[in-house]
This record gives structure tokens, C-alpha cells and sequence, in this order.
């Protein structure tokens, strides 16, 4: 099992739950659910790919769906059980997105790789992690793939909160000084692309895109508006949400996107 140390001591002191929580990371939370559940039927099979500490596979068991789960993290996965309930019908093993070789072909209706493609830096990684989510869901099932996405974060983590000094990436290498593409490695922690980027790691496969979202659009970008905002307000501005994500003018603007497509 291939172990990326950086991502360990990351997730060994990250609470991801936490920002999920925040009304501003919500959005990313409610819009991924939002297109699960147009996908959902009766008697459907899941499988998370890199489960983190279960946030979706827990939400999705306690609906009645029948869950199987693989994270690599050994703190996530003592979360995982942590947050387990009597009736969800659930498992957790620990594994790597790219080697699934524990799981049949073609058995899972819906397979959810929302985390490890973060944490993959070069081409052949990501479409070998993408490969076997393809090759363990059914023939007419769905896969959904998120990234992260550069600009909606230079924009927010760089230019707004000066947490990525934009001209110390450049020098550094990390930025591209003319298109801003950025290049990163793995104590980088997260692979930063574009929607181009994506479309090419795609198009080797033999899939139907259905939706590419901008799962959390600006919500980080305008954070402290989002988090001031009262529950109406939030309301309306889900339903805002709700309808541009899919525009592809707004899709460079945000943090999360989500490709998802049918086998």
C-alpha cells in the first residue's frame, strides 16, 4: 500500500468534519448530495473511495443504502467507526484508491471517489484511481470524481486571504508566470487543477459525462458573508447555487468541482 506521509500527518490533525459543517463548507456537502441522490434507487449499492472519516458513506447508510467504504488513513478510519450507528449497513477497510483489487467488477451502482484524486500528482496515478472506480461500478452505474480546483483557490487562499503568497509561487516554480496553471507536488498536499486538465485525464475513458458541478462555487471565496447570512438568506443563496453550478462561466470560480459520469 502506497502511503504519501504528507497526507498522513495532515489528516492525523485535520477536522474534516468540522469544515463540513460550516455553513460555508456545507455547500460543497449539500450540492455533492443533491446530484447523489438524482442517481439513488431502491436496492442501490454504494462504494467510497476514499471514505475520509465518512461524512457521505454515513449519510448515505443511514438512508437504507448499503455502504462500502476504503480509506487509506488510519485516523480517518478510527473516526469512520467512531461515527458508526447500530442500523447502517456499512463497512470500512483500509486501502488505496488506486489498487481496489479487494472489490469485484461490476458490483456497485454508485462509486464515490470524492478525496483521492486531491492527493494524486501525476497523470498515470489519477486515471489508474479513476480506471478502478470504473472497472467496480456496474455497466450503467455512476462515478463521481472531485477535484481541487486552482483558480477558485488562488483566488480565495491567495488573493483574498494571503495564505498562498501568489508571487513566492511563482518564483518558487508552483505558478505558471503567464497562465497561472499550478504545478504541485506531494508536500504540496493537494493537486491543484482545471477543468482542461480533467477533460484530458477523461478522455482516454470510454464514459458519458452527465454533470460537471462547481460543488462549493464561491462560498469560500465569500466566506464570512455566507456564515453572516440568515437561514432564508442561505436558503436563497443554496437556490442560487443550485442553479448556476453547472454554468460553465462560473465553473474556474470555485474551490471543489465534481465530474460525474455514467459507465
Amino acid at each position: 500500500m502506497r502511503e504519501n506521509r504528507y497526507i498522513t500527518d495532515f489528516y492525523n490533525h485535520y477536522d474534516e468534519d468540522g469544515r463540513l459543517a460550516l455553513r460555508h463548507g456545507s455547500v460543497e456537502f449539500l450540492t455533492t448530495m443533491r446530484y447523489i441522490e438524482k442517481y439513488l434507487r431502491p436496492g442501490c449499492r454504494v462504494l467510497e473511495v476514499g471514505a475520509g472519516t465518512g461524512r457521505y458513506s454515513h449519510a448515505l447508510a443511514r438512508r437504507g443504502y448499503t455502504v462500502d467504504a476504503v480509506e487509506l488513513v488510519a485516523h480517518n478510519i478510527e473516526i469512520f467507526r467512531q461515527n458508526m450507528q447500530a442500523d447502517e449497513n456499512v463497512t470500512i477497510t483500509q486501502g488505496n484508491a488506486m489498487e481496489l483489487s479487494a472489490f469485484l467488477d461490476n458490483q456497485y451502482d454508485i462509486t464515490l471517489l470524492l478525496g483521492p484524486l486531491y492527493h494524486l500528482y501525476c497523470k498515470e496515478d489519477k486515471q489508474q484511481a479513476l480506471r478502478e472506480a470504473i472497472r467496480v461500478t456496474k455497466e450503467g452505474g455512476v462515478i463521481f470524481a472531485a477535484y481541487v480546483i486552482s483558480d477558485g483557490c488562488l483566488l480565495d487562499e491567495g488573493f483574498k486571504r494571503g495564505n498562498i503568497n501568489v508571487a513566492e509561487y511563482i518564483r518558487m516554480g508552483l505558478l505558471d508566470s503567464r497562465t497561472f496553471a499550478a504545478r504541485s507536488e506531494p508536500k504540496d498536499l493537494f493537486e491543484l487543477v482545471r477543468k482542461e486538465d480533467i477533460d484530458e485525464l477523461m478522455s482516454v475513458f470510454p464514459v458519458t459525462r452527465l454533470h460537471y458541478v462547481a460543488a462549493d462555487g464561491c462560498a469560500p471565496l465569500i466566506r464570512e458573508a455566507v456564515e453572516a447570512m440568515d437561514q432564508d438568506t442561505f436558503e436563497l443563496y443554496l437556490r442560487y447555487h443550485f442553479a448556476t453550478c453547472e454554468r460553465g462561466d462560473l465553473a474556474g470560480s470555485t474551490s471543489h468541482a465534481v465530474d460525474i459520469f455514467r459507465k
